[in-house]
């Protein structure tokens, strides 16, 4: 099963069904999870294919295309704080994937002339870059044969409530790995709803 324990008394968000295997059911457990094991819960999230996102309230999407593939690359939830960004990755069975990730992350950001600030969060070690005003936090997330990436990015002055809203956004998220083998690092792909890829094409 992937998912853990609340820590400091969140209220649940639904007892986690953990398969043939786990018969136990927490009703107390954070994710994010694997779609294996998804909560049965009624949380309305945004499917996306390989990720299932709550959305916080009053939020506005903003989409990333690929100019020459036409794909895809990311979808942005903009809110009155700031930008939350979650995107997956395919991994490893052996996991470790963030560390790499976050080390190579580190030094871009050094490089572009970013304070860099590493700290303990829920999921392991977070990265806090600060540059120009903006204040941004990376978390990373090992999964079962995926990496999950949570970027939150704004003004410093909303930088703890903005960063809240990644975690909140992190815990309650969903992961469709699907079974066809990747090599390490490859995003899983990202798919629009219909409503909102087709508002995309009259746009365009």
């Amino acid at each position: 099963m992937f998912g853990r324990r609340r820590k400091r008394g969140r209220h649940s968000a639904g007892a986690v069904d953990t398969g043939p295997e786990h018969d136990e059911v927490f009703d107390d457990v954070d994710g994010p999870w694997d779609s294996t094991v998804a909560p049965r819960d009624d949380v309305q999230r945004l499917d996306l294919g390989s990720v299932q996102l709550p959305m916080p309230d009053e939020a506005q999407l903003q989409v990333e295309m690929d100019q020459q593939s036409g794909s895809v690359r990311a979808v942005h939830v903009l809110t009155s704080v700031g930008q939350l960004t979650v995107s997956a990755f395919a991994a490893p069975k052996s996991g470790g994937l963030w560390k790499e990730v976050g080390a190579e992350l580190i030094a871009g950001l050094k490089e572009d002339g970013a304070r860099i600030n590493r700290e303990n969060g829920e999921w392991g070690e977070e990265i806090i870059a600060r540059n120009q005003g903006v204040q941004i936090l990376f978390v990373g997330v090992d999964g079962p044969r995926w990496m999950l990436r949570g970027v939150a990015a704004g003004p410093e002055e909303h930088f703890a409530q903005n960063s809240e809203a990644l975690r909140e956004m992190l815990r309650g998220t969903v992961v469709v790995r699907g079974e066809q083998p990747m090599p390490p690092r490859t995003p899983l792909p990202v798919e629009l709803p219909e409503a909102i890829a087709r508002h995309i094409e009259q746009q365009d």
